[in-house]
């Protein structure tokens, strides 16, 4: 089966900014492909490029066997793209806004009304279609979005951090509708800083970092490759973290990591359940009382932090350009 998509040295400077420096990537169909990788790792220039948005210095790319240099026309009638922030007319309600959208892929009257139908039920928002998109919720907005992208049904559709900013249940309520798109046979390429969403939803992870990819395969092979498991402990009393930190830094080979937001401290193990009981002996005769504790295969966040010795930070401001993501 020709791939979704399959960039082979695909290169684009800006200025002094090298932001793809011969990145090789292979996308399959009939799944979610996420692009995982830090802030100036290339990400949103790659999905510009596939978007045909802008033209790379050098490298092939194809999108489903379409030569996205010489019939970027071609191109644009099989994809859908979707940014991080809903771009829809808050004035119209979501039925005039997807009917608007299929009158611009020159749909006629019948056929955009028959067309928004459609993807107002894909999207879930078919009891709400009639009310003006300005009383919507955040994730309601950036589900009629998505809508707005599969108007024209496009067998790719491009997601550029696509729960960026939104609260966890509007997040959640995207993801349902992401995956209901891939079961209908819409390909997806996402990028996204949130390590847990590439989990939930992507069957191929890809690690960019500086322009070119450095790990490819599913959320289980990528952890595999991290090849140690972790120890986890989550206090009861959140003044208890600098204590379990210095027990864990005591048994481990290398500083553990504390999560405020979460209470819990964790760090790399090759000891597994040995260390483990070790740990839990410490933490009995410091008198630490614990929610949690135990341990767990590496998150896709460590697996990062193994491959480039830095972390994914999101974020939750304004829209990057190719050349902010490329810096």
């Amino acid at each position: 089966m020709t791939p979704i998509v399959e960039a082979r040295g695909l290169t684009k400077r800006f200025g002094t900014v090298e932001a793809l420096a011969g990145l090789d990537l292979t996308a399959e169909s009939g799944h979610v492909t996420a692009l995982l990788g830090p802030n100036g790792a290339g990400k949103t220039t790659f999905i510009s490029a596939v978007a045909t948005l802008l033209r790379p210095d050098g490298g092939e790319l194809r999108v489903a066997g379409i030569d996205v240099a010489s019939e970027p026309q071609r191109v644009r009638r099989v994809i859908g793209l979707a940014g991080q922030f809903a771009s829809v007319e808050p004035a119209m309600t979501g039925r005039e806004n997807l009917e608007f959208v299929g009158r611009l892929f020159g749909l006629d009257r019948p056929g955009a009304r028959s067309a928004a139908g459609d993807v107002l039920d894909r999207i879930g928002l078919t009891d709400d279609a009639n009310r003006l998109v300005r009383t919507y919720s955040g994730g309601m907005r950036r589900r009629l979005d998505l809508g707005a992208s599969l108007v024209g049904r496009p067998q790719l559709l491009l997601l550029d951090e696509p729960t960026s900013g939104l609260d966890p249940r509007s997040r959640i309520e995207l993801w349902e509708a992401i995956r209901n798109l891939v079961a209908d046979g819409t390909d997806v390429l996402l990028t996204t800083q949130y390590l847990e969403e590439a989990d939930k939803l992507a069957r191929d992870v890809v690690i960019i970092d500086r322009g070119r990819v450095i790990a490819a395969g599913t959320p289980d092979e990528l952890k595999d490759r991290a090849g140690r498991d972790v120890i986890e402990v989550r206090p009861r009393a959140a003044g208890d973290l600098p204590a379990v930190e210095d027990i864990l830094t005591a048994v481990a080979t290398e500083a553990p990591r504390c999560d405020l937001d979460t209470s819990r401290v964790s760090v790399a193990s090759d000891g597994g359940a040995d260390q483990l009981t070790v740990v839990v002996r410490l933490l009995d005769e410091h008198g630490i009382a614990v929610d949690d504790v135990g341990v767990r295969r590496p998150s896709l966040d460590e697996v990062f932090l193994t491959l480039t010795g830095r972390g994914v930070t999101p974020t939750t401001t304004g829209q990057a350009d190719p050349t902010s993501d490329a810096a």
